[in-house]
């Protein structure tokens, strides 16, 4: 039997100490700790797909916390089945002592640990959706404000004062206009309007 750790961070800049720390203190061999460090949306992820194919029967899989494995309450669940049902690996979630598939093999403690399993795969993905809803809540808060996002508008031509006088003064045509500032019509028309307030402000 051999013991392995699997860790999960969602962007680069995250730090995996915490976990790296909780697995080795549960005996888990520096060489057999595998880590992505990506969303936990899907199991669509190259160190977690090298470990299945490295761990066989009987051996054991540590985990700090339940989402650490997934995000996806449906995903979750289908692949502790794959793991514990198909593949015969056993799992420690070391943050929830009753989700240790080593203990309690018989009917009860199989039954309590599916219930415990279904009851936090539920929490990560709602957690996951409220951390969502919360990010659009905030970006149409900031849009609301006058926040914009994206790339920072290029500067204006030297040539664009001129150009908008002469065509707000109806002299010359926007295409005519654009066409002077080396751009598309609709850009002139959006950096004219946006100009305009500026003016009036």
């Amino acid at each position: 039997m051999s013991t392995y750790g699997y860790i999960r961070v969602s962007s680069r800049e995250q730090n995996d100490d915490r976990q790296r720390i909780a697995l080795h203190e549960a005996g888990v061999p520096d060489g057999n700790v595998y880590m992505d460090k990506q969303s936990g949306k899907d199991f669509n992820r190259p160190q977690y797909k090298k470990l299945l194919r490295k761990m066989k029967r009987d051996d054991l899989l540590c985990i700090k916390s339940i989402d650490r494995l997934g995000r996806n309450y449906a995903e979750i669940l289908e692949q502790w089945r794959v793991l514990t049902k198909q593949k015969g690996i056993d799992i420690v979630v070391l943050d929830m002592p009753l989700l240790d598939t080593r203990r309690g093999k018989d009917l009860m403690g199989t039954f309590l640990s599916d219930i415990v399993l279904q009851v936090l795969s539920f929490v990560a993905e709602n957690e996951r959706l409220n951390i969502r809803q919360r990010q659009a809540e905030g970006i149409a808060a900031a849009k609301s404000r006058g926040v914009r996002f994206g790339r920072p508008p290029a500067p204006l031509p030297e040539n664009f004062h001129g150009a908008y006088q002469r065509w707000r003064a109806g002299k010359i045509t926007g295409t005519a206009a654009a066409k002077e500032c080396r751009m598309p019509l609709s850009t002139f028309r959006y950096r004219a309007e946006i100009y305009e307030k500026a003016r009036l402000l």
